[in-house]
């Protein structure tokens, strides 16, 4: 992360998102850090001034509403806008990732999601072609090299009935039944 915002001519103080409860190294520790390193350096990158980096009016902003069809905005837990789409809007997002990111992406699944037990990480190396990142309130959006996207929303915006969800529309097998695990991590049930 360090590196990203050292390439954008930008520090830790200039990541815009707050401090994240029981997370460490203040900023930089909050999930949200590297969506928020990568709007830097895509405004160093584009010319842009890097702050108000946040706000819909800022040449940033406007570029993402443009990609993403420029619905109805909102501001979600970290700060920056959300913009509406429909599904089939966002399933057809990743569809248009550019070949150098989607190699990037499958090259290092787990810096999409973890290094274990994230859907879209092991979508990703358990299915060639795929491309996948799991988001907040029960989306996940993946797309095949041969075209096809797809998007998934849990409707209570809860993620853990999506991986089971993908295993029965992908026909994955190692999906198909996910563990529910109490907070002592033991199998207290499963989503199938």
């Amino acid at each position: 992360m360090r590196k990203v915002l050292a390439r954008a001519g930008a520090g830790v103080d200039d990541l815009e998102n707050g401090l994240q409860e029981c997370r460490p190294d203040g900023k930089l520790g909050h999930n949200c850090s590297g969506k928020h390193a990568g709007m830097l350096a895509a405004c160093a990158a584009n010319g842009w001034p890097l702050h108000p980096y946040r706000d819909p009016s800022h040449p940033l902003q406007q570029r993402i509403a443009e990609l993403i069809g420029g619905g109805e905005s909102a501001v979600d837990g970290c700060g920056v806008p959300t913009f509406a789409t429909t599904l089939g809007g966002a399933a057809a997002l990743l569809t248009r990732t550019p070949q150098r990111i989607r190699d990037a992406m499958r090259a290092r699944p787990e810096l999409v999601g973890a290094s274990s037990g994230a859907t879209d990480t092991d979508l990703m190396r358990l299915r060639d072609g795929w491309i996948a990142k799991g988001g907040a309130e029960g989306l996940f959006c993946a797309a095949h090299e041969d075209g096809r996207g797809i998007a998934l929303k849990a409707e209570d915006g809860a993620y853990r009935a999506i991986r089971a969800a993908l295993g029965l529309v992908l026909g994955i097998d190692e999906f198909r039944e996910t563990p529910v695990h109490n907070s002592r991590g033991e199998v207290v049930g499963s989503i199938s």
